[in-house]
């Protein structure tokens, strides 16, 4: 299965604090584990603006994805054309630019965001625990 994980889900593995049926998930190793760029612009953003939730170091993080052999998937026109048909159910900008990534790219989005798995599509929600 081809998973994205939303940037709550990467903070998460990479702090070792994901819920279990996500962590079992991710070690899965037919799984293939995917990021974004989004993700680590929104942790720089809400890190710069003093957000207690978001003191990892950015660029630490997508050097430990990468070590990790997580896949990053780049944003493109044809997913900014995506987001435009989601319906209005979430205003974070960050997440449905997520959402719009997983439905085109046609991966499964790994998330704990109970706005999110109100859309249709691919959507894997996992509560924190």
């Amino acid at each position: 299965m081809k998973l994205l994980l939303d940037t709550h889900m990467l903070l998460w593995a990479a702090a070792g604090t994901l819920p279990a049926k996500a962590e079992a998930m991710v070690l899965d190793g037919d799984n293939t584990m995917y990021f974004s760029p989004i993700s680590i612009w929104e942790i720089g953003i809400k890190k710069s603006l003093g957000r207690n939730d978001f003191r990892v170091d950015a660029e630490v993080l997508r050097r430990g994805l990468m070590d990790n052999h997580y896949q990053e998937i780049p944003v493109t026109s044809q997913h900014a054309l995506a987001l435009i048909d989601l319906p209005p159910i979430h205003r974070d900008p960050f997440d449905r630019m997520l959402l719009a990534q997983a439905k085109f790219e046609g991966i499964s989005l790994l998330t704990s965001d109970s706005f999110l798995r109100q859309y249709p599509g691919p959507i894997i929600f996992i509560p924190k625990e």
